[in-house]
């Protein structure tokens, strides 16, 4: 039924604007409480023996939606209705901004991939917080496992990434089951050489502090993601920062810049097999969105 559907409509229509039309399907249905609940017992529920426990909370799976599909927090119960079991919204930045010019999104269809250049397009992390306020008020809202992914304004300078991370940590933090810190997005200015040990140390330290005041006392997980594209060496010493500083874990991997296609990163099978080569046996996934 997909296929036939991508087929004779979706594939035609500009890959943006088949997002947002799908994304205001799944937002709407989800709000509907008695509906969103049919659907999911009828079609989406995961069966018992896929429970898992990660950060102390159970999940009802090992699947679920990475940043860059529901970038500002809209659809949550959405997209639990479908049977994800947990959703990371985002990339937030502290400031909102419009993203990169259009076209930005691009279909690989023979590689089963997409190309995006978004450029953290979000309405910022006040925004942000305001929106997960409100769907934390309900019990859906409260069972579902929320993660936040965190990024640099486009404007704030690299001396000032750590405050600009800290920030949004602070709005943030309250409503969220886990941080991610996105230091690995191809798609604004500069952003991947935050990866390096030096940069990357204070930028995680300021968001553990930020977060930590932030909830009073509870622990927030705090994970920083990475690129596909990063030699061992680097890998090597992200995860030994990671030990230092006491993360929770790693997020393998943002899009990636290997490819020929034009700007922007790539996702698919071709970022998931790099992902394979320090990830192999992880849980739980995801599944990656520009």
């Amino acid at each position: 039924m997909y296929r036939l559907l991508f087929n004779l409509v979706f594939r035609r229509m500009d890959p943006e604007r088949a997002h947002e039309l799908a994304f205001g399907l799944i937002s709407g249905v989800g709000r509907v409480p008695g509906l969103a609940a049919f659907l999911h017992r009828a079609f989406f529920a995961s069966v018992p023996a896929a429970e898992v426990e990660v950060f102390g909370r159970r999940l009802p799976g090992r699947f679920g939606l990475a940043a860059g599909f529901d970038k500002d927090a809209r659809a949550i119960e959405g997209l639990a209705m479908l049977g994800f079991a947990f959703v990371e919204v985002g990339t937030i930045t502290a400031q909102a901004q419009p993203g990169n010019e259009k076209p930005r999104l691009w279909r690989v269809v023979e590689d089963r991939a997409l190309r995006n250049r978004m450029g953290f397009n979000n309405h910022g992390a006040v925004a942000a917080a305001a929106r997960l306020r409100s769907v934390r008020r309900s019990a859906r809202g409260r069972a579902a496992v929320v993660g936040v992914n965190l990024g640099k304004t486009k404007v704030t300078p690299a001396a000032r990434a750590a405050h600009d991370y800290a920030f949004s940590a602070s709005q943030l933090a309250p409503y969220a089951d886990y941080l991610v810190v996105n230091v690995s997005s191809p798609n604004t200015p500069g952003l991947r050489d935050l990866q390096s040990v030096d940069a990357l140390r204070p930028i995680l330290s300021e968001v553990r502090m930020a977060a930590d005041t932030a909830v009073g006392g509870r622990h927030v997980p705090l994970l920083v993601k990475i690129a596909p594209d990063l030699a061992d060496d680097d890998v090597d010493a992200v995860a030994g920062l990671a030990l230092e500083l006491g993360l929770d874990g790693v997020v393998a991997v943002n899009t990636t810049i290997a490819h020929d296609l034009g700007p922007g990163g790539l996702s698919g099978p071709v970022s998931s097999s790099a992902a394979s080569r320090w990830c192999a046996g992880c849980a739980p996934r995801s599944v990656s969105a520009p």
